[in-house]
């Protein structure tokens, strides 16, 4: 099959269409036909060489793809039948023309959605839907800071969190996102980053209370700025690494505000853990996509033997929503 591969670490120039042994599907498993596959950051990570896949997953790129089942591996339990349309939360190997991948991470195709369109959809509501309410634990009427509000997870974050009762305010990286995020997006205070101070207007926005919850992907860079924006018994959830890996913690001010910093990832859990999370985004955010009341949200796609094109597009930052690979 033709299939996306990295020969080295770099830029989106290393990204080449090759010929590689198409997957055969093991027990539990199913075999998916890709439609379409969606740009992560940690696609890009791993491009770089700064995120390697876990222990016995593909070293293709791609954790979300959108297709149609193909074949089924022994003890498959879950009730697909060939050339059902679905979509899969991957370990790997999504930019290529085939995928195995434990049935628990599939699911049929929200209602509404279109089958390209839904490769947009399985890492950023797993990644969402796991962090904000699974491990924040996010509550109606709390305040919750979405950090690149923009960006694939983001605008699912922020359309999650007005769905589920919260305030919500993102950060972006320009006044033209940040018009986006409030008018197009609900969120009820959008932040120029690149211009404005955080910690100060979430303190205004909130009478000095600040946030309750903070969806960080940045990392290093913000996590002083984190701990001042959060309220008292507020959670920091770490999801990703952009602005770096180490910083110093001012444990007095989090234990003054009894909060708490989480780190999570989600490629690297266990194929049981990612089920029941997918049966959580099954049971809680594909409604809310039939019904309308969330959004897909797809900037542009480029064909596979485009990546290269596609991750220099994405690494731009010019990009509002999701960046896809279509076959």
């Amino acid at each position: 099959m033709k299939a996306i591969v990295a020969p080295q670490p770099g830029g989106p120039d290393v990204l080449t269409l090759a010929e590689v042994p198409a997957p055969v599907p093991g027990p539990g498993e199913v075999l998916i036909d890709v439609v379409a596959a969606g740009i992560n950051r940690a696609d890009v990570q791993q491009r770089r060489g700064f995120y390697p896949p876990p222990a016995g997953a593909s070293t293709i790129l791609g954790l979300e793809v959108s297709g149609r089942i193909a074949g089924f591996g022994p003890n498959v339990t879950r009730p697909f039948s060939l050339g059902d349309k679905v979509v899969a939360l991957l370990s790997g190997g999504g930019y290529a023309e085939q995928v195995a991948v434990p049935a628990g991470q599939v699911l049929p195709l929200p209602g509404g959605v279109d089958v390209v369109t839904a490769a947009s959809l399985p890492e950023v509501a797993a990644t969402v839907y796991s962090n904000l309410f699974m491990t924040a634990q996010l509550q109606p009427g709390e305040t919750v800071l979405i950090h690149g509000g923009t960006g694939g997870i983001g605008v699912m974050a922020v359309q999650l969190a007005k769905a589920a009762g919260a305030r919500v305010i993102a950060t972006a990286g320009s006044d033209e996102k940040a018009a986006m995020l409030t008018g197009y997006l609900g969120a009820d205070l959008a932040i120029n980053y690149r211009s404005q101070d955080f910690v100060e207007l979430v303190r205004e926005h909130t009478a000095g209370l600040g946030a309750n919850v903070i969806l960080d992907v940045v990392g290093a860079k913000y996590l002083a700025q984190n701990v001042q924006a959060l309220a008292l018994y507020g959670r920091l959830v770490v999801i990703g690494l952009q602005g770096g890996t180490t910083a110093e913690l001012d444990l007095g001010a989090l234990l003054a505000k009894r909060a708490a910093v989480i780190g999570t990832t989600l490629r690297a859990r266990p194929a049981e853990e990612k089920a029941t999370i997918m049966d959580g985004v099954r049971g809680h955010v594909w409604p809310l996509l039939a019904s309308g009341a969330v959004k897909t949200l797809v900037d542009k796609t480029f064909p596979l033997s485009q990546a290269a094109a596609a991750h220099e597009y994405f690494d731009s930052g010019a990009h509002v929503g999701k960046v896809l690979l279509t076959l």
